[in-house]
């Protein structure tokens, strides 16, 4: 039972990397003021670039995840033009991107023979490696660490610097962040970039640290649950490395449990993710609080013109 739990927990911060990743994205996104669904297609897409770069040019996994940010972000400057530009509705549009960007990575992944071709992973550090237990929970990779200090940089940038009041401003009322001089396109031209690039990491990590291969359709649903641990963390990145845990966590269990012996249903293991993330969301609407901490003007356009 003891090797059960210390392998669980030391499990538990790399399934929870890709979920806080794609949140943080997120979050700088929406706190903008842009409302993203997209999470889940550029995650795939960054999967695919991250191990078709491996593969195509050079196995470096951290020069792999460079590229893997490009391509989303480059990606995203098409959903950038849609909803900051043409201000089509973002919901469809976010729609849209998932559906591109997973038909985009299939195509690659099959044109190029990317797909089911495993790579070099990189090493974990070595912290502590005399200590049990300790020295199997801290000898992560180095990506686990940075999701963690992105989460605390994030929040301190949010709350602690011009740069975030403009871009919560934004977020907030785009009206009133135009009337004081801030440049409402830009900023939300920046953060969907900004953000669409951890997005890909968050892919990328799967593919290239975690699984060392890509596969059709290997995120998994991660995309979708990370927009629901955003509202869960109420836009918060220390709530929602909180919430990445949580959910890693349950994700780290069912392999264990698998090995463990324990005679549940295949169907509900796999399915636990999914029914933790509905249990947060009914948890989300019974405390109704929803309202206090999501942006003012997420998902609504702005058009200058019509400011007055």
């Amino acid at each position: 039972m003891a090797e059960f739990f210390t392998v669980w927990i030391a499990a538990t911060p790399a399934s929870a990397t890709p979920y806080i990743l794609a949140a943080l994205g997120l979050i700088i996104q929406e706190r903008s003021g842009v409302l993203t669904l997209g999470a889940e297609g550029l995650m795939l897409l960054g999967a695919v670039c991250g191990i078709g770069f491996s593969l195509s040019i050079v196995q470096d996994p951290y020069l792999a995840l460079a590229a893997a940010m490009a391509s989303a972000s480059a990606m995203s400057i098409l959903f950038a033009m849609m909803v900051v530009y043409l201000r089509i509705n973002q919901v469809i549009a976010g729609l849209g991107l998932v559906f591109l960007c997973q038909g985009l990575s299939s195509l690659l992944g099959t044109v190029f023979g990317w797909s089911s071709r495993a790579i070099l992973g990189p090493a974990s550090f070595e912290i502590l490696s005399g200590i049990p237990f300790v020295s199997q929970i801290l000898n992560q990779d180095p990506i686990v660490y940075l999701s963690v200090a992105l989460s605390v940089g994030l929040y301190m940038f949010l709350n602690r610097t011009l740069a975030g009041l403009k871009l919560r401003a934004v977020g907030e009322s785009p009206e009133t962040a135009d009337s004081a001089g801030f440049n409402v396109t830009r900023i939300r031209l920046c953060a969907i970039v900004v953000g669409s690039a951890l997005i890909g990491l968050a892919g990328a990590y799967l593919s290239v640290f975690s699984s060392k291969i890509f596969v059709d359709g290997m995120t998994g649903g991660r995309g979708w649950i990370a927009i629901a641990l955003v509202i869960f963390a109420r836009w918060n990145p220390l709530w929602a490395l909180i919430g990445a845990f949580l959910f890693g966590g349950i994700e780290a269990a069912i392999p264990q449990i698998a090995a463990a012996g324990v005679q549940v249903p295949q169907y509900i293991i796999l399915m636990a993710p999914y029914a933790a993330t509905l249990a947060v969301m009914i948890w989300i609407a019974v405390q109704g609080k929803l309202g206090d901490s999501e942006p003012g003007a997420l998902g609504k356009p702005y058009v200058r013109e019509a400011r007055g």
